[in-house]
């Protein structure tokens, strides 16, 4: 989400740089016997969903608040809710416009105030954490493994997670889609991606909830794998001989 990156202080005289060189050498020698041989396993970026993946299930009470502020019933405003978002992904609508969109669908208004509280109620939707998750993308940063976050998400709820979850800054890099103006499954977005992670597609590691996106990065040769729930995902891993990960 936030991007970090840190990159190697100068060496002033030549002998400290000649023999921080031989430190980097080993350190890299040491690194590299413990990543499989198996070409097809090695992985240097993970590269997560935010929603459902980094995140759980939309929050319940923060639902029930969208549907109280709308004044619309459940089959309405989910029906509304979602028929915009691919196109709030993708900034052709904002935080604004999206909203004005599910109204004119649910045939009603929504005033400034309205607008506000939507907003609000719609980044609680997202904020509540997979724990689990979040807590292995802690542990594979600690390891030095690179770690990217690549999100659909609108404008005003990117910037609402941004602001209330300060350690997406150990993350490499992160792309919400609606900077990008575009949205998965679209190829370019992974491209750019992979690129800002400065890695090889078929090196990183790509976790998404839903099918078409998996199938996307997949056939742009990064090892992707769908997450359903936890435990599924940890015998996929195991399965595909990534467990070496999992323990990072």
């Amino acid at each position: 989400m936030l991007s970090s990156s840190s990159s190697p202080s100068k060496n002033i005289h030549s002998a400290t740089a000649n023999g921080a060189n031989r430190a980097n050498d080993a350190n890299r020698a040491k690194d590299d016997a413990q990543w499989p041989e198996n070409a097809a396993q090695r992985i240097d970026a993970v590269l997560f969903d935010y929603g459902q993946v980094l995140s759980g299930p939309p929050d319940a009470a923060a639902w029930a608040t969208l549907r109280a502020v709308s004044g619309l019933d459940e089959e309405r405003l989910h029906a509304a809710y979602w028929n915009f978002r691919h196109d709030y992904d993708r900034c052709a609508l904002t935080g604004r416009t999206y909203w004005d969109a599910v109204a004119g669908h649910a045939g009603v208004r929504f005033d400034p105030v309205q607008m506000d509280e939507l907003m609000a109620a719609d980044i609680d939707l997202w904020t509540q954490l997979n724990q689990p998750m979040v807590e292995w993308a802690g542990r594979l940063q600690r390891a030095g493994v690179r770690t990217g976050i690549l999100s659909n998400i609108g404008d005003a709820i990117g910037e609402g997670v941004v602001a209330r979850l300060p350690w997406l800054a150990g993350f490499d890099h992160c792309v919400w889609s609606h900077t990008m103006r575009t949205a998965k499954p679209d190829p370019a977005i992974y491209l750019k991606t992979a690129g800002a992670l400065k890695t090889a597609v078929d090196r990183i590691l790509f976790i998404d909830d839903r099918a078409e996106n998996v199938a996307a990065a997949a056939k742009l040769a990064m090892q992707a794998v769908r997450y359903t729930t936890h435990a599924e995902f940890e015998r996929e891993m195991r399965g595909r001989g990534l467990g070496w990960l999992l323990d990072a």
